[in-house]
């Protein structure tokens, strides 16, 4: 059994100590527990009242310090003080429901003594701060997921409604400048009979079906690199050459108009109820612009939209007719019928053209280029 060291040799074992009448109170007064331990065997030759309160023996009043600490180290800690190393470790103390953490620090006396000094500290503090930081942190990095989804949800509504490069000018601005593009075509499109079909068929089926629609559009016009502008009931809107200029805007609008033909005709032929649509396509200047303050969307407008719809009006059912200023950029590549002139609100005699196809060899190029 190791020596109990008493208080009046304390003094004596620690160099430059109090006078061995001081040591004693000021070890018991000390709000951090302080134990003297001896190596050999972990007894405790010393301990303060705060130390006891913290490490109290669980059966054994006599038990050495290693019964006293759960998972207690022994060898490691032997190890280090031996090499005149501290040696630390934390652990949980728990009454009921409360819990303290403590730490100790173990060091060995100067001199290869075969005792080490036990020093241990609240830290129950600390880790509830740290316990909290951690905590205001989750819910900060929770927050912020939160508020980059959100960001996220309105900037996908907002490229629905606009052109990603609007939306780029109007996230760092605040505002959109209108511009004026020279050069677009612009496709406008309507299904026959619509009115009809809304009033003698189930809400819910009719817009399920158009939206179903609308959708596959939308993926036609992206491929092309077209822009979806809006839709208005049946009607469908896109432009090519805006807001990138392309020199290929009319081609492109063209394909995208004959591949909606093919799409709608392939969908009816797998469905019972058809859906046959006019195609207009116009190429002229157009203006673009965020149209509104509080309920705003993008929208074009000028005589090239003008044009598109008149097309529209002029078309039939299946069909795709243009204007002859897409017909003059597009001739050399795609198989046109020419309707001959007829006279168009506010163009007056103008020739019309119906679309028909695209020839091979432009797409095998368009292939290539993809």
């Amino acid at each position: 059994m190791a020596e109990v060291i008493r208080m009046d040799n304390l003094s004596q074992m620690i160099p430059g100590a109090l006078p061995q009448e001081k040591l004693g109170d000021v070890l018991r007064d000390l709000e951090t527990g302080v134990a003297i331990v001896a190596l050999a065997d972990w007894r405790i030759t010393f301990e303060n009242g705060r130390f006891f309160q913290w490490c109290p023996p669980k059966d054994d009043a006599d038990a050495p310090l290693s019964d006293r600490l759960d998972d207690f180290k022994a060898d490691r800690a032997r190890d280090r003080l031996q090499k005149n190393r501290p040696y630390r470790q934390s652990f949980e103390v728990r009454e009921g429901a409360r819990s303290t953490f403590l730490e100790i620090t173990m060091r060995s006396f100067d001199g290869g003594s075969d005792y080490a000094v036990v020093e241990c500290r609240d830290m129950t503090a600390q880790k509830r701060a740290e316990y909290m930081l951690e905590s205001y942190s989750e819910v900060s990095e929770r927050n912020t997921r939160e508020l980059q989804k959100e960001k996220d949800r309105v900037e996908k509504l907002l490229l629905n409604i606009m052109p990603r490069s609007v939306y780029e000018e109007m996230k760092d601005y605040g505002t959109v400048t209108p511009q004026r593009y020279e050069n677009a075509t612009i496709m406008l499109l309507d299904f026959v009979d619509f009115t009809e079909m809304a009033i003698s068929r189930e809400p819910g089926e009719l817009v399920a079906e158009l939206n179903d629609i609308f959708s596959a559009f939308d993926r036609i016009v992206e491929m092309f690199g077209c822009e979806r502008i809006k839709t208005m009931g049946d009607a469908y809107m896109a432009v090519s050459g805006l807001p990138e200029s392309s020199p290929e805007h009319a081609a492109d609008m063209a394909r995208v108009a004959l591949r909606i033909r093919r799409y709608l005709g392939r969908r009816n032929a797998a469905h019972r109820q058809t859906w046959n649509c006019r195609i207009g396509i116009a190429t002229g200047p157009v203006i673009g612009s965020i149209v509104g303050i509080q309920k705003y969307v993008y929208d074009i407008f000028g005589p090239g939209v003008n044009m598109a719809a008149r097309m529209e009006s002029f078309s039939e059912p299946m069909r795709i007719t243009m204007s002859s200023e897409t017909y003059d950029l597009i001739a050399d590549d795609f198989i046109v019928e020419d309707r001959g002139f007829h006279e168009v609100k506010g163009f007056g005699n103008t020739e019309l053209f119906f679309l028909e196809g695209e020839k091979e060899r432009t797409t095998i190029r368009r292939e290539t280029r993809l």
